[in-house]
């Protein structure tokens, strides 16, 4: 299979072509041919246009590479090596929704011949891949693993908005469901990930090993945020307790936030997923999660509470909230915890206005059922600046006065203007 990749003798195709699967097949089609198979005619327009819809891209990103892009199957069947790369999201009950994952092995099944291989790379519990999608590929094609076909796993590791820590130069960690498949996966990898590859023993491992990536995370976040909490009630800056203890060499540096995206905020929901079916009720990563999931409402609560101290009216009040994406320079709004802020606010009667110089407008309308406003108003009674965009960073108090009533509030989440707020009434975590 590797030879005929080099070769061409055999195509790999990219199933998913969002902000993880995208950069996967620009960098195999510098190398091997490809196809990128994607539901989403309208993103495929574009990235025919040499335009990445998730903004993460520049044209650049696209010369000189081998691939065609579709939503034929008839198209897809070309392919010998499948790479799928979806969403793995939660419903709003928290659980895990396979819904994307499970379609595309079903499209991936249509196309699948004797000899062929199917890697997953989306974010999972562990036994996913052997236990829900391979008997879905079975069904269709009619085909056997392990016998007809080869499988792997080798999760996706790509940071949106990141242009350090890239595809090419993080340790990819690969899987596959024998010793053969393992070698060629590795291989096959290898062309494009110049860092190297870690072989996991099994598909399982793998499967764990990307998803308590993102759970430790998100555990110690919590931690944090629990001590910006702790520090508020003491009366000092969780920043400048953070800056003493980074003193020691063995600190472990994580700062409080809003954790919210389609990584850290959704992958422990799968691990809590795979535990109670194992009749285990994590406490820990639930404890990481709840504090993480309410830090929203917490955020907007403190600034209520000093509005009211400066002797606002809340009901009517204007807050003006710079930034509603999920993380600081992307433009991915979803499962942003921003949003958290916003409704919080509306609850209070507060009317609020939002913007954002990376998101999409009409995205955000359709998501979050409110509209961005394009440039801040005046006379606003607080602004909380929610995400550290670099458009914000060298903002001044000089900046913030123009836009607010005399006496007024700046919530800082990030606590980015630590130090430099002297005439405002100045809040952080």
């Amino acid at each position: 299979m590797f030879d005929k990749l080099i070769n061409k003798e055999a195509k790999l195709a990219l199933v998913g072509l969002g902000y993880v699967g995208l950069p996967i097949a620009l960098e195999f089609a510098k190398q091997i041919a490809v196809i990128g198979f994607d539901i989403n005619e309208v993103r495929l327009a574009k990235m025919r246009e040499h335009i990445d819809p998730s903004d993460e891209l520049g044209a650049e990103a696209f010369e000189n590479t081998d691939i065609e892009f579709t939503s034929s199957v008839d198209v897809l069947r070309e392919a010998s090596f499948y790479i799928v790369a979806v969403p793995t999201p939660i419903d709003r009950f928290n659980q895990p929704d396979l819904t994307p994952l499970l379609s595309a092995s079903r499209t991936v099944g249509k196309a699948l011949k004797r000899g062929d291989y199917v890697v997953y790379e989306s974010t999972v519990y562990p036994g996913c891949t052997e236990e829900d999608c391979v008997p879905i590929l079975e069904e269709v094609s009619g085909l056997r693993a392990g016998v007809d076909f080869k499988i792997g796993y080798s999760p996706e590791r790509i940071n949106p908005g990141d242009k350090v820590h890239t595809l090419t130069n993080t340790v990819k960690i690969v899987s596959g469901g024998d010793a053969e498949t393992l070698e060629t996966v590795a291989k096959v990898y290898e062309l494009v990930v110049k860092a190297g590859v870690h072989r996991a023993p099994c598909i399982k491992v793998a499967e764990a090993g990307k998803i308590i990536e993102n759970t430790q995370r998100d555990v110690n976040i919590a931690l944090m945020n629990e001590l910006s909490i702790i520090c508020s009630r003491i009366g000092i800056n969780t920043y400048d307790v953070l800056e003493a203890a980074g003193t020691k060499w063995n600190f472990l540096k994580f700062y409080p936030g809003l954790v919210g995206g389609h990584c850290i905020g959704v992958d422990p929901y799968y691990l809590v997923h795979k535990a109670k079916e194992l009749k285990y009720h994590p406490q820990m990563i639930n404890a990481g999660r709840f504090v993480n999931d309410t830090m929203g409402g917490y955020i907007a609560k403190k600034i209520v509470k000093r509005m009211i101290a400066m002797g606002k009216n809340i009901l009517g009040a204007r807050v003006l909230v710079m930034g509603i994406t999920f993380k600081e320079n992307v433009a991915d709004i979803r499962n942003s915890k921003v949003v958290d802020i916003v409704n919080e606010l509306k609850d209070f009667g507060v009317d609020v206005d939002v913007t954002d110089p990376h998101a999409d407008l009409e995205e955000v309308l359709r998501e979050y059922g409110f509209s961005l406003i394009e440039q801040p108003r005046a006379n606003y009674d607080a602004i909380i600046v929610a995400v550290s965009h670099k458009e914000y960073i060298d903002l001044d108090e000089a900046y913030f006065r123009g836009l607010t009533y005399e006496h007024a509030v700046l919530g800082d989440v990030k606590g980015i203007y630590r130090g430099k707020i002297h005439q405002m009434k100045y809040w952080s975590l």
